[in-house]
């Protein structure tokens, strides 16, 4: 279906919903990296990071961005993915952050810093302060390092007693 726009291939990219997360868009996540268009064929290159290297959502990102532009007549497409820098959770803009509380997640905190020094390994997680979403209480409780995807926690709030789901920091 071709659909004639005035949008620039950078805002329909943009305008693409993570397939894990649908309340917040690509470019809520930041994993957008490039968008360019060959100003003499027309060919759309996107570049893309993926929030978790072996992340599984990447080929239905890949194939939602693809299926966008062609929606909005733009062809060829291609998508790429950068590896470097790495993702990082800081890359969620304010309003990927204020989508996701709407939504009943808590959103990341500041990602551990790269250059912090020697990080030890535990099979523990490293505690959180996590707020509840949905009353702002700090009284929460990790249910499980390991939510629905790979970038969740689960927790329980204490106050009001609802789970809810944490994006870990990276």
């Amino acid at each position: 279906m071709y659909c004639a726009t005035a949008l620039s291939p950078r805002e329909i990219v943009g305008e693409v919903l993570d397939p894990e997360m649908p309340m917040v868009t690509l470019e809520d996540l930041g994993i957008i990296r490039d968008v360019t268009e060959d100003s003499t064929t027309g060919a759309v290159t996107v570049t893309i990071t993926p929030t978790y290297s072996g992340c599984p959502a990447m080929g239905t990102i890949r194939d939602d961005i693809v299926s966008a532009l062609h929606r909005h007549g733009r062809s060829p497409v291609e998508v790429r993915t950068s590896l470097q820098p790495a993702w990082s959770t800081d890359w969620i803009t304010d309003e990927g952050r204020r989508k996701l509380v709407a939504a009943g997640y808590s959103p990341p905190g500041s990602a551990p810093l790269p250059d912090a020094g020697p990080i030890p390994l535990t099979l523990i997680a490293r505690p959180r302060v996590v707020a509840c979403p949905l009353c702002g209480s700090a009284q929460t409780q990790l249910i499980s390092e390991f939510g629905a995807t790979l970038c969740k926690a689960h927790y329980r709030c204490e106050d009001c007693a609802e789970p809810f789901d944490h994006m870990k920091e990276i």
